[in-house]
């Protein structure tokens, strides 16, 4: 009655695959809004983080984990730099739609 289901090397593909996909479509589907365009920038990074791990554990190295270690501190910058020159920005300008942000060029 109690079966025991194994977690297997598809399951973290499938898994992250959703997650990158959930991701893309955030990017392609909200293109008015910063903030969301950060989340999925995240989700899709967390996505290759799990790819990474998956993998790692799967051949028995721990090189993945490592570059899954790196690329979590390079998205935690990415997220701080990346609310800093919204706040700027905001108190510059009193909004953050990507519409308006047409004046940075040149």
């Amino acid at each position: 009655m109690d079966k025991l289901v194994h977690i297997g090397l598809m399951h973290y593909l499938t898994l992250a695959g959703i997650l990158f996909t959930i991701g893309v479509c955030g990017i392609f589907l909200n293109r008015k809004n910063v903030i969301t365009i950060l989340m999925s920038i995240e989700l899709m990074l967390l996505a290759v983080n799990i790819n990474l791990v998956a993998f790692s554990a799967y051949l028995g190295n721990i090189t993945g984990q490592v570059f899954a270690m790196f690329t979590l501190t390079v998205a935690a910058a990415e997220a701080a730099i990346g609310l800093a020159i919204l706040v700027v920005y905001y108190r510059n300008r009193n909004t953050i739609e990507i519409e308006d942000m047409n004046r940075l060029k040149g």
